[in-house]
């Protein structure tokens, strides 16, 4: 559950030219799968259309899926447009294909847990129930 007794609410978006989305949509259904509250916003999505999305929706959390190699640019740009509309609290995971070395990039600039190639959904569901304000409420 996530604040306030309802349950964690998770946008799960495809930004940039991805045309791929055969693995967000698998993490997308585990998540429901969980018992979690989750929204995909479909391919080719801007920084900004997730970002209201998320504030729209009233998420706890926001799940980006690159594998096009621009994750450094796009995670960097949803984080900083989310502390520009004052939803900075929104957790920012990220996933896809994405180098290891970038990690401590992304975890710098405020993202929260990368899973790359092999993570399971799984994890990414423990991952989420553990990390997101108010999943224990």
């Amino acid at each position: 559950m996530g604040q306030a007794g309802r349950r964690i609410r998770v946008v799960v978006a495809k930004p940039g030219l991805d045309g791929h989305d055969r693995g967000v949509k698998i993490v997308a259904r585990a998540l429901r799968d969980a018992g979690l509250e989750v929204v995909y916003t479909g391919l080719h999505q801007t920084p900004e259309q997730i970002v209201e999305t998320a504030i729209q929706e009233d998420a706890d959390c926001i799940g980006l899926s690159v594998l096009s190699g621009a994750h450094l640019t796009l995670f960097a740009r949803v984080i900083a447009l989310l502390r520009e509309r004052d939803a900075a609290d929104i957790v920012v995971i990220g996933g896809g294909i994405i180098p290891a070395a970038d990690q401590p990039d992304l975890e710098a600039m405020g993202v929260a847990a990368v899973f790359r190639p092999g993570s399971t959904t799984t994890e990414i569901v423990d991952w989420i129930e553990a990390h997101v304000a108010g999943a224990a409420a």
